[in-house]
């Protein structure tokens, strides 16, 4: 960990929200670890240990506390930034990676031998990748007794054991209790179909700047935002379903309501979401770094909860991004909706809420369907190759080692440049220092006297945004909307006196 146990400690005597999920405090009089929000009476220092993770808490004997509840807090990697190799494992272990898989085929899949790969997760959260999933499932489990009515049997499906056994055993042995007696009978949450969650992130969020973003970019009939709502067909595989989102600003959380059949997919569906929304960004650090350049400092300092918007699915926003090259985003966004209208699966059963349509599938994408649309030939050739790429190598659009070589992959693809690459990267990918410095909106909005930085320059002058270059973008795509005469000079006050005329994000 790169925080001091002094520090810790402070945090835990202050309940400093700040700190919620970068660390936990192992209490070795009780043996419980806990949050350092938990509210519960602050045990001495001499009896209290720290560590990055919950994984390594439980590798230590530590069981969770029932008060502060470790499941519900915000997900982070900060710690584990040293390491983009760990970074991406735990985005696939989240994912569900070692639920139905195994070690070799993880460690295949990261490019590196799985006695690597034990020591870096060693190195780096203190648990081995199997320590590291066995808790998801465990936390996972234990948010959905508190926050749902599944039978028990489902809970362990949908989090991701094998067998109702195996969950038992896993449960009492952590718990020291079955996991029946930890569901509250004065539950409220009503009997139904769908499952309801909270997702907790680190406070400020900007939801109002994450909603006018994908507002200007939802697809009609498989996408809406109504009263702060937002809503989509969503599919995995061959599965469909939906999803619906809002915030709850006092509960520092997304509560999210998924409406899908198969259990085994909860945790790749709650994985995507955190990735979509941007919840595990930690806005202390990011803002930090940014307020150093005097550019930046005031947009900072009026969207302080501000986030880079992810996606649902990466071959989705890799096709989104090809069609929007080089045009509007009126116009990208009538381009993709004729293509989901002409190759997108209808919704089997009539829904309420208007939505109608699942994206394609890549197997949908035929070059004479859509030429048809009404494209240049050259990015009706450059769909149809990404989806026959696609289709070749499903791990086609996942991160790789890092960002400079996720780049030069994506660029090997006909049609897809830099910019389009690093677009794909920033919000397919979560790459947090992705940078689309070739931008003429970014070029614009940090323009000195008039005077337009080129791509180079620009490039130059990002260097010390490092690693969050992407957040900068989001920052500066925003100050690009406002009028020119009031952008000049960039100063607190007129940020301040037009900050509700500030799309989230301008592309």
């Amino acid at each position: 960990m790169d925080i001091s146990a002094n520090d810790c400690y402070q945090a835990v005597v202050a309940r400093d929200e700040r700190y919620d999920g970068r660390f936990f405090t192992c209490v070795t009089s009780t043996g419980i670890y806990c949050r350092p929000v938990c509210p519960a009476r602050t045990p001495q220092l001499t009896n209290c240990r720290f560590v990055a993770s919950a994984a390594a808490a439980q590798e230590q004997g530590f069981r969770p506390c029932l008060r502060c509840r470790p499941e519900s807090s915000p997900s982070s990697a900060a710690w584990s930034g040293t390491s983009a190799v760990v970074v991406r494992g735990l985005s696939l272990i989240e994912a569900g990676a070692l639920d139905h898989g195994s070690l070799e085929t993880l460690a295949e899949r990261l490019g590196l031998g799985t006695r690597q790969l034990r020591r870096l997760f060693i190195k780096h959260l203190g648990a081995g990748p199997h320590s590291v999933a066995q808790t998801r499932r465990l936390l996972l489990a234990k948010q959905l007794i508190h926050q749902t009515r599944l039978p028990m049997s489902d809970v362990a499906l949908a989090s991701g054991f094998n067998s109702i056994r195996r969950f038992n055993e896993a449960f009492s042995q952590l718990y020291g209790r079955p996991p029946s007696s930890l569901r509250s009978a004065t539950s409220s949450t009503p009997e139904s179909s769908d499952i309801i969650l909270l997702l907790p992130y680190r406070p400020p969020y900007d939801w109002e700047s994450m909603l006018t973003f994908l507002q200007r970019r939802a697809i009609p009939g498989m996408e809406q935002v109504v009263d702060g709502i937002y809503r989509r067909t969503i599919r995995i595989g061959e599965n469909q379903g939906m999803v619906a989102v809002e915030h709850l600003p006092v509960r520092h959380a997304l509560q999210v309501k998924i409406s899908f059949t198969q259990l085994q997919a909860l945790p790749q569906i709650i994985d995507r979401l955190r990735r979509m929304f941007d919840l595990k960004a930690d806005p202390e650090a990011i803002n930090h770094r940014l307020s150093q350049d005097p550019v930046l400092a005031p947009l900072v300092s009026a969207r302080p909860g501000l986030r880079v918007a992810g996606a649902w699915d990466a071959f989705e926003v890799a096709v989104r991004a090809i069609l929007g090259q080089q045009v509007t985003v009126t116009a990208g966004v009538n381009l993709v909706s004729r293509l989901v209208a002409r190759l997108g699966e209808p919704v089997a059963a009539p829904c309420s809420s208007g939505l109608t349509h699942y994206f394609p599938l890549p197997g949908a994408f035929d070059t004479q369907v859509i030429s048809s649309l009404g494209m240049p030939g050259r990015r009706a050739a450059a769909l149809a190759n990404l989806a026959r790429a696609y289709l070749a190598e499903p791990d086609l659009l996942e991160r790789q080692r890092d960002l400079t070589h996720t780049l030069e992959k994506l660029c090997l693809l006909p049609g897809i440049g830099e910019w389009t690459a690093n677009y794909i990267a920033m919000r397919a990918m979560q790459e947090s220092d992705a940078f689309l410095a070739s931008d003429v909106a970014l070029q614009r909005a940090v323009a000195n006297d008039g005077a337009r930085p080129d791509a180079r320059q620009l490039q130059a002058q990002a260097e010390q945004w490092r690693p969050w270059r992407a957040y900068a973008v989001m920052h500066l795509w925003s100050a690009d909307a406002l009028d020119a005469k009031l952008m000049r000079p960039i100063n607190k006050q007129t940020i301040k006196e037009n900050k509700d005329a500030i799309p989230a994000g301008y592309l």
